[in-house]
């Protein structure tokens, strides 16, 4: 069963030192999935090494700001310096959908829009 990872933390000696996404890899590997041979290929040479890394206490308006501006996909987030999540742009999605149906709920049955 596929649970549709998309985000990896990468540690070194227990220290949080970058991130692979699926997007990394699919770019390292080019549009033929040629090269380099999967036999070569090492997360370092696939990782994003400095990735973007909050505390859980980041407001998330500061978060998302930060994530819009320079296109992120995801967020590594951390507690005292430990890694806690991934935050990422889907999540954000489904937090302001909440956010909306709960701001302007859905008319009765006969209103329409």
């Amino acid at each position: 069963m596929s649970k549709r990872i998309r985000h990896l933390p990468v540690t070194e000696d227990g220290k949080l030192v970058g991130m692979v996404s699926d997007r990394d890899i699919k770019l390292i590997l080019g549009p033929d999935f040629a090269y380099p041979s999967e036999d070569e290929l090492r997360v370092r040479d696939v990782m994003v090494k400095e990735a973007y890394t909050v505390s859980l206490s980041e407001p998330l308006d500061v978060v998302l700001e930060h994530m819009a501006e320079h296109h992120l996909g995801s967020v590594l987030v951390t507690k005292k310096g430990k890694l806690v999540g991934v935050f990422t742009a889907t999540d954000a999605c489904r937090a302001f959908a909440a956010s909306l149906r709960t701001r302007f709920p859905p008319p009765d049955g006969d209103q329409a829009a």
